[in-house]
């Protein structure tokens, strides 16, 4: 038992990490980043809604029959939180009327995150190989969330320090987090649960995919747009192969 905590926690660390250097690279060639934000976008969103509707919510819906209350949830929660941002926060203060398009994808990011670190307790509670086969999966997500999270509050208005702080906090440190709160509870997480909290990052993440970050990017006609967007999408279904 203390091998498999001392295993999960190195894995979800691993996968923290690679979130963080997705942060830095995207911050040492920042002029590059900025000038290929909308790529950035489409790419995620084919992720983000392709990831969720091929593998998150089939899989939620088989754990728990209530599951697609807690999407309409997820999505509705976020767009609801997103209203309150722009209502009172972005128009009574000019110099942050664009906050909403860094802070809400950042939640949505970093509440899949923090799952993650459950679903890498649990899985390697179940065995040491199963743990490996789901962290395969899980990985290869890592390095694009955390530079669209970063370019996502960098376009959002806030500093270029201030948006790697904040897109490290949500996107990298949320996995271990997750991981070290979930493993002493492991025992008490059934299935019912995990497939509640599933289903509410799955609802999360469409949003911030298909009405945060798509219809941003259209806005500004990139040539190459939808092929970034078919990027993401293939990515997603190479994760859902490797967890298969």
């Amino acid at each position: 038992m203390e091998n498999t905590f001392w295993t999960a926690l190195a894995v979800s660390i691993s996968a923290a990490l690679v979130t963080t250097f997705g942060i830095y690279t995207i911050r040492r060639f920042a002029d590059w980043g900025h000038r290929n934000t909308a790529y950035f976008m489409c790419f995620a969103a084919g992720v983000l809604v392709s990831a969720s509707f091929l593998h998150m919510i089939p899989k939620s819906f088989n754990m728990n029959p209530r599951a697609p209350a807690y999407l309409l949830i997820g999505f509705w929660g976020l767009h609801l939180f997103n209203r309150f941002l722009t209502a009172f926060v972005c128009e009574r203060d000019p110099e942050r009327k664009e906050y909403s398009i860094g802070v809400v994808p950042m939640l949505g990011i970093g509440f899949h995150s923090f799952i993650d670190g459950f679903i890498y307790s649990i899985t390697f509670t179940v065995s040491i190989l199963t743990g490996f086969l789901a962290t395969l999966g899980m990985v290869l997500h890592e390095f694009p969330e955390g530079i669209i999270t970063y370019l996502l509050l960098v376009r959002g208005g806030f500093r270029e320090r201030q948006s790697m702080l904040l897109a490290f906090l949500a996107a990298a440190a949320t996995t271990p987090l997750g991981m070290l709160i979930s493993y002493p509870l492991v025992s008490s997480i059934n299935r019912d649960t995990l497939g509640c909290l599933l289903s509410l990052s799955a609802g999360a993440l469409v949003y911030v995919g298909a009405t945060h970050l798509l219809p941003r990017a259209e806005q500004e006609h990139r040539k190459y747009s939808l092929v970034a967007l078919a990027g993401g999408v293939l990515v997603a279904v190479m994760i859902v192969a490797s967890k298969a």
